[in-house]
């Protein structure tokens, strides 16, 4: 069932840039919308694919302005542009556990709590390769760095495999999918964070 998206790119992206000025937030609000519109294609949900994008672009947008009520205040905000219910529960289930008492119900929820936080340790896995880039990483490089505890430390390693879990997925699969999802975009992240910042 196709779910209400009552919002368009532009005015999830005036919402998060209003809340959101440190590029650190954006190329990371970015990141997550192109790797959940590619999830969106990739397990075949493709009509729902702007959905998937909106919801991974508005993911954190309470987290810079109010960190301490991170996913709390989200509603609140998303009702400024009159943001869907879907939406919202989407947006505050990647909380789920941590900020936020809404669980993540159908796929899309549950490819947003996983990825995530995923985005976030291949990304600094990524800048510390000579090539600066997820395209030549391979998931046992991945691997290593994820179970080096101290190596980006702010990455819940614990969200990532329950993500997993609730997906049904070995570890390894999330990690593939999400490094290919992270390939087929940076080029294009590259790109918004030059035009759209």
């Amino acid at each position: 069932m196709a779910k209400n998206l009552n919002i368009t790119r532009d005015e999830a992206l005036n919402l998060l840039k209003k809340y959101n000025k440190e590029a650190f937030h954006l190329q990371h609000s970015y990141t997550v919308e192109q790797v959940m519109r590619w999830y969106a294609r990739e397990l075949g949900y493709g009509e729902d694919e702007e959905f998937w994008g909106i919801v991974g672009l508005l993911h954190d947008v309470d987290f810079e302005n109010w960190p301490e009520e991170h996913c709390q205040k989200a509603p609140e905000l998303l009702a400024e542009i009159g943001a869907s219910d879907d939406i919202v529960h989407a947006v505050c289930s990647h909380g789920y556990g941590i900020c936020s008492d809404v669980e993540p119900v159908d796929e899309m929820e549950k490819v947003l709590f996983a990825a995530d936080e995923l985005t976030g340790l291949v990304w600094s896995a990524a800048l510390m390769r000579p090539s600066k880039s997820c395209k030549d990483m391979e998931v046992s490089s991945l691997k290593k760095k994820y179970k080096d505890k101290k190596f980006a430390a702010g990455c819940s390693r614990e969200v990532i495999a329950t993500g997993a879990e609730r997906l049904g997925w070995p570890l390894e699969e999330l990690m593939e999918k999400t490094i290919l999802a992270m390939r087929s975009c940076e080029d294009l992240i590259a790109e918004m964070m030059q035009t759209e910042c």
